[in-house]
């Protein structure tokens, strides 16, 4: 990747963890086998392990991308909705990772589900990108004053679950 340039993984099977994670951190660092490690980890014991698709296609939980980012000395922290973004000291921030709905598709066929999906949001070279792995490429967001606003306005809207990574 060169200067200046925004990693920006596309979605694979139901890996959107996995790709939030690598988005966030800005280069591929987790794959399909250490997300399945980190699952094999936290339930040792168990036949059908509860961290992720018992079809072994991916949707991982929080668990697992609270433990991948433990592993890079990182800390994913749940932030209260009701809290407003500026309050954040964003120099401390690495970048975002939320959990939204999403719409379930088989090819063209939009499908009356919704599950969950994971994105990150992240800034590079002093603009926040929206680096949802369903997009066909990196959405810029902005400075810091249309993060806030657009983040705020996304947990009204939306209801979703953020998490800050620092």
């Amino acid at each position: 990747m060169s200067e200046g340039e925004v990693f920006h993984e596309k979605q694979r099977l139901e890996l959107c963890a996995i790709h939030a994670l690598n988005n966030v951190l800005q280069e591929r660092v987790f794959t399909k086998e250490t997300a399945d490690d980190i699952c094999k980890r936290l339930a040792p014991q168990c036949v059908v392990n509860p961290h992720r698709s018992v079809l072994g296609t991916g949707n991982y939980d929080v668990n697992v991308i609270m433990a991948a980012l433990q592993s890079r000395e990182l800390a994913a922290v749940w932030w209260d909705k009701r809290r407003t973004v500026q309050s954040l000291v964003m120099s401390k921030v690495q970048g975002f990772i939320l959990n939204v709905p999403s719409r379930v598709s088989l090819g063209i066929v939009s499908l009356p589900l919704r599950r969950r999906h994971w994105l990150a949001v992240r800034q590079v070279n002093g603009q926040y990108y929206n680096l949802d792995s369903k997009l066909k490429s990196p959405v810029c967001i902005g400075g810091e004053a249309e993060l806030g606003y657009g983040t705020r306005t996304c947990v009204t809207w939306v209801l979703h679950h953020l998490f800050v990574c620092l």
